[in-house]
């Protein structure tokens, strides 16, 4: 009894202690930690031609084992939907560095395999939110719910009819109404640069669904009010009054005038 006394008061005792702790905790959570299903359904294949395609056009910015550096983020844990977006929109990889990542209006650099590719090896370094179910993204929604839901969380960035609007320090909300029903999913459950993230605790599958199933609604459907001019709010309006209307009330003044005279 002494003995094993002896070794409890050990100064090293305390410190095996933690890290006997630390292996159990690290081994269980291994083994019981939710896995990523698009990780898990990717072939190895898929995966292993994705780490070459990140090697040869991502690995300068973001790492070789995709960690980040002073130039591009951490992408361990965001997941197969983070990469779908940003590669499948064309916003990666980056041409050049600015304030802010834009669409590439000419397409995405990798054909849909090689993004596929690429999100299945992202998704392999760590779990994320994955790309998302097609009937989640093609609408049949809930179209007023959808509505409101996008008035209270995203017309003060995307602009009321998700035409997009100015930010801060130069960065902007992009336009809504060219982006696919994936693509805005995505962008929920990701967050990409200064976009909050709308995740499933704070947002539903369902929630989103009626968002998207609202802004493509509003895409298609006809403006029975005239000329939409952008859908972009009082400025372009104002303007249109102040340059147009004014001016022809301008010039029909003149007009009287003279012919008065």
């Amino acid at each position: 009894m002494s003995s094993l006394a002896a070794r409890r008061r050990h100064p090293a005792a305390l410190v095996i202690v933690l890290l006997f702790g630390l292996i159990v905790t690290g081994g269980l959570y291994a083994a019981l930690a939710p896995k990523n299903a698009d990780a898990a359904t990717s072939s190895s294949s898929d995966i292993a031609a994705g780490k070459q395609l990140f090697l040869s056009n991502c690995a300068t910015c973001h790492g070789v084992n995709a960690t980040g550096g002073n130039e591009a983020p951490d992408l361990v844990g965001v997941g197969a939907a983070a990469v779908d977006f940003q590669v499948g929109t064309g916003r990666m990889p980056l041409a050049a560095p600015g304030i802010q990542a834009e669409a590439d209006t000419n397409g995405p650099q990798f054909d849909n395999k090689q993004i596929s590719q690429l999100a299945a090896y992202v998704a392999s370094l760590g779990p994320g939110p994955g790309i998302p179910a097609s009937d989640l993204t093609s609408g049949g929604g809930d179209i007023a719910k959808g509505g409101e839901l996008f008035r209270v969380n995203c017309a003060m960035c995307h602009n009321f009819a998700g035409s997009g609007g100015a930010l801060t320090r130069g960065k902007f909300a992009p336009s809504l109404m060219d982006v696919s029903g994936k693509h805005m999913y995505e962008a929920m459950e990701t967050g990409p640069q200064s976009m909050p993230v709308f995740n499933n605790t704070n947002m539903s599958p369902t929630d989103k669904k009626d968002i998207i199933s609202f802004l493509q609604n509003t895409k298609d459907e006809p403006n029975q009010g005239g000329a939409n001019l952008g859908n972009l709010g009082p400025v372009p309006e104002g303007l249109f009054v102040w340059t147009i209307g004014i001016g022809l009330l301008i010039g029909a003044a003149v007009w009287l005038g003279r012919k008065a005279a």
